[in-house]
């Protein structure tokens, strides 16, 4: 006998258009759902089959984004029952926060001051931040494989 504790806390959207792979866009959604704190250790993920048959998509793909999240440390498969929650993320500290606030405040000014408006800030921050998760979420590096500077990005500091 199946004991069930309820559907997972988190449904999966993928957004097609977003340039994002999809096995990506699940594990963003589990990330941001632990930093929101609608997940908790020990909840359990949808079961893949469930993620199959809601999103239709290939169950590797879902397995992908599990495997991704365990390598991280986020979540551990349990043989036979799902993959639950092991670890919440880290958020960065009250003094941590003041600091990158005022950072940001900064460069809102210096956005401002180049011209754009809330929307042109809110468009240019997104695309940084995209660009930060098509490069797996490390440094950004301006550089094709063979090491030529992108030209899309050139001058861009």
């Amino acid at each position: 006998m199946d004991i069930d504790k309820g559907p997972s806390p988190i449904v999966f959207r993928l957004d097609p258009g977003s340039g994002v792979p999809t096995y990506l866009q699940l594990v963003q959604q589990v990330e941001q759902a632990l930093r929101l704190g609608h997940l908790q250790v020990g909840d359990q993920l949808p079961r893949v089959r469930d993620v199959v048959g809601g999103l239709a998509i290939n169950p590797n793909t879902v397995l992908k984004a599990y495997r991704e999240l365990e390598h991280r440390g986020l979540v551990a498969g349990r043989r036979g029952q799902g993959t639950f929650v092991e670890r919440a993320l880290d958020r960065a500290g009250l003094r941590e926060q003041a600091g990158l606030r005022r950072s940001l405040l900064e460069w809102m000014a210096a956005a401002d001051a180049a011209g754009l408006d809330d929307a042109g800030m809110s468009a240019l921050f997104t695309a940084a931040l995209q660009d930060r998760h098509t490069a797996g979420h490390g440094e950004r590096d301006d550089r094709n494989e063979r090491g030529e500077r992108n030209e899309r990005t050139e001058g861009i500091a």
